[in-house]
């Protein structure tokens, strides 16, 4: 998958959450696993409306999606 940074890389993972059947609820329960402090789903969907996840928080999810972000240089 390619992604333009300009469409949004919340409302992509939005997208990715609905293809792989993941729910919020379960992300949530994921991150906060991976970071090892409560995190709740009021929390994930605030920061996924208001596009302020942070690079952390996209690697956990991005992994729990079995996705990664790859940068590739301009030509």
């Amino acid at each position: 998958m390619s992604y333009d940074f300009n469409m949004g890389l919340c409302n992509e993972i939005k997208k990715l959450l609905i293809d792989k059947d993941i729910t919020l609820t379960q992300l949530a329960q994921i991150i906060s696993k991976q970071k090892n402090k409560h995190y709740t789903v009021q929390n994930l969907s605030q920061k996924l409306r208001n596009n302020t996840l942070n690079a952390n928080e996209i690697e956990i999810i991005l992994q729990a999606l079995d996705f990664k972000i790859i940068f590739y240089p301009n030509k």
